[in-house]
């Protein structure tokens, strides 16, 4: 697709809605900002059944939480979320009880919802107990927090909360600062709600209603998303930006010609070539993300991959620098080839495997597997610019020990349930980032049986133990350091995820500022603003 294409198909989509005067974004008014990005959005609601990461956007700039993170500048002056520090959004104040089991929110008294019903506890309680009860991912995470069940949330009155806990924790108020624990206008979902669905899930996954900065003004599921800002929104400065038009263009190459020409403020999520070669052009933010790794997935529903000696060629294998190079051009942190022992909880860290072919041939000589194996290589079409280059470099280290591959390439909207939901992909490329940052919790999503990012479905009875332990445990702990480092060494023996390295998020900005990098990463609305040449 061309400019000429891109603006025509703009024009041509917009005119069709009602509020839509013409693709009039491209002029870049004061008031409106247009966004590039490849990825597609597959749901409104997050909480919904194989919803992917793109779509955590919706929960972010459309709905609030109780509390959110504090934001602080880094050394390169760009603006970072902050983890150590925890603020207001839905919640005025709050006070934790000195046994650490009760934690009671006071909300603010004239935040409203987009129809301009007031936001009541009531409402805070209903979003909760949909959060624990509907299943998946997003009760998941709420155990994270030590949050499993609707009897330890109550609405004492319209403007007060309180969350009853099982046990301390030091992840309780940080895993309310997620995107998932989002509050919900509670009456228009119970009006939409049957007695199939008494979550509302069908209505929601099209319709948000809620109280957030913006809200969804059209969306056209594979096309474009618009948003409009809510002007009743309290909970935090009232974003610059009235209107924001998100376009989805898969192609790598128009994406960054939009931005270059400026037909774009922002192009989200840019490759790491791009970024290298724009930065000289324009501003471009390039942020390492916490707690996130590039992972080769090993599947032990797959025979060949219950067999320790394959999982360890295939490890030996795998060309890691010249994935860095082709895939990352550098940009993000190796995480191969460690040689110190483990004597701390850093995390990301390096594995101790590196490219050694006569080791890997060796290993699979050693396995049930000598004769080698056919097996297809899996990515998504979304994440195909550092997952393609990454899988043919694979493909070719691993077919000189035996294993034939076929590179299987799976739209963007159905790849998080095939690989995380069904977990069906038995040798694939994954990328999941913890939101909260400790090694223990991204332990709990990846390496426990049946959480949601374990799509090698691997389990350990020594690791589920280690990681329940450590979860709730303080990191000054004396029994902290030394069960975090058996998990590490039990993971980099058993080998279900072979790290590759820690990505690097990049946005390119023209015309645009106000760009803040979050640990969900995906683009938060609600700082922008059209003031950066």
């Amino acid at each position: 697709m061309n400019r000429r294409q891109f603006l025509q198909a703009g024009t041509a989509v917009l005119s069709a809605v009602p509020f839509a005067r013409s693709f009039a974004a491209i002029a870049a008014p004061a008031d409106q900002i247009v966004v590039a990005t490849g990825q597609t959005i597959n749901s409104l609601d997050l909480h919904r059944t194989g919803t992917n990461r793109p779509s955590y956007q919706i929960a972010i700039n459309c709905y609030d939480r109780l509390v959110t993170f504090g934001t602080k500048t880094l050394e390169n002056g760009d603006v970072s979320f902050d983890y150590s520090k925890i603020e207001p959004e839905l919640a005025e104040s709050w006070t934790i009880s000195d046994d650490g089991l009760a934690i009671t929110f006071k909300l603010k008294p004239d935040a409203v919802f987009w129809d301009g019903r007031k936001v009541t506890a009531a409402d805070v309680k209903w979003s909760f107990d949909r959060a624990v009860t509907v299943g998946g991912f997003p009760t998941t995470q709420m155990r994270a927090g030590g949050f499993s069940r609707p009897d330890q949330f109550e609405a004492i009155d319209a403007e007060t909360f309180l969350v009853k806990l099982d046990k301390p924790s030091k992840l309780s108020l940080p895993d309310l600062a997620v995107p998932v624990p989002f509050v919900i206008n509670s009456e228009v979902a119970k009006a939409n709600a049957t007695a199939e669905d008494p979550w509302a899930t069908e209505y929601l996954h099209t319709t948000p209603a809620g109280s957030g900065a913006y809200k969804v003004a059209r969306w056209d599921s594979g096309q474009q998303i618009v948003f409009e800002r809510f002007d009743g929104w309290v909970g935090g400065p009232l974003p610059k930006v009235k209107r924001i038009i998100q376009r989805e263009v898969p192609s790598p190459a128009t994406r960054r010609a939009l931005i270059e020409r400026g037909d774009v403020q922002i192009s989200f999520d840019i490759p790491d070539k791009d970024a290298a070669e724009l930065a000289s052009k324009m501003t471009v933010h390039s942020t390492p993300i916490a707690n996130t790794i590039h992972v080769v997935g090993l599947n032990f529903n797959f025979e060949p991959f219950q067999d320790a000696n394959v999982r360890k060629a295939i490890a030996y294998a795998i060309p890691y620098e010249e994935i860095f190079k082709s895939a990352a051009y550098g940009r993000g942190a190796p995480l191969w080839g460690a040689t110190e022992p483990i004597e701390d909880t850093v995390w990301p860290r390096k594995s101790p495997y590196f490219t050694d072919l006569d080791k890997a041939r060796e290993l699979m000589a050693a396995s049930g597997f000598a004769n080698g194996f056919e097996v297809p290589l899996s990515i998504s079409t979304d994440l195909a610019t550092w997952m393609e280059p990454t899988a043919l470099l694979i493909q070719e280290a691993v077919g000189k020990i035996g294993i034939k591959t076929e590179i299987e390439k799976i739209p963007g909207a159905n790849w998080r349930t095939a690989v995380l939901v069904e977990k069906k992909l038995p040798f694939h490329l994954e990328n999941f980032g913890g939101w909260l940052d400790t090694p223990d919790y991204y332990y709990f999503w990846a390496y426990l049986k049946g959480n949601l990012f374990n799509s090698s479905n691997y389990h350990n009875d020594e690791v589920a133990k280690l990681t329940e332990e450590t979860l709730p445990m303080a990191q000054d702990d004396p029994q902290y350091l030394p069960k975090i480092k058996r998990m590490f060494e039990i993971a980099f023996e058993d080998l279900p995820r072979i790290p590759l390295y820690q990505p690097a998020l990049n946005v390119a900005v023209n015309g645009s500022g106000g760009y803040e990098f979050w640990f969900h990463r995906q683009l938060d609305l609600r700082s922008l603003g059209a003031t950066e040449a």
